[in-house]
């Protein structure tokens, strides 16, 4: 089970830390993903960090901001979020797939999911 958890509410410019915890299942082989959903919005892609933390992935509306790590002594992948910005606003959810690929950044492409964490960015 993965637990994801930090969401509040933030200023614009300001940052957070959500955490990934994972339960009953060891994810310390799994790539893990980030993805967010704002409201009336598809689920998009934020980024992806490999079983071993050596190669992240991102997209390009966070790129440059947002910053994945991982601590496989604790279960837990972490998002780092700084220079939010409104457009951030969104439910985010991380999640597991064994394997490594191009379709990364695919919702499809992940099996295992945690519940949501909302953050919220006022201007």
């Amino acid at each position: 089970q993965l637990q994801a958890s930090g969401g509040g509410l933030v200023q614009a410019g300001g940052s957070l830390r959500l955490s990934c915890a994972a339960s009953g299942r060891t994810y310390t082989r799994y790539n893990m993903g980030w993805f967010r959903q704002a409201p009336g919005k598809e689920r998009e892609f934020v980024g992806a960090i490999t079983v071993g933390g050596g190669t992240t992935s991102y997209a390009d509306s966070v790129k440059g901001r947002f910053a994945i790590s991982r601590d496989s002594a604790k279960n837990t992948v972490y998002l780092q979020m700084n220079s939010l910005k409104p457009e951030d606003t969104a439910v985010y959810y991380c999640a597991a797939k064994s394997l490594w690929s191009a379709t990364m950044d695919q919702v499809q492409e992940y099996p295992f999911w945690g519940q949501g964490t909302q953050v919220t960015v006022s201007s």
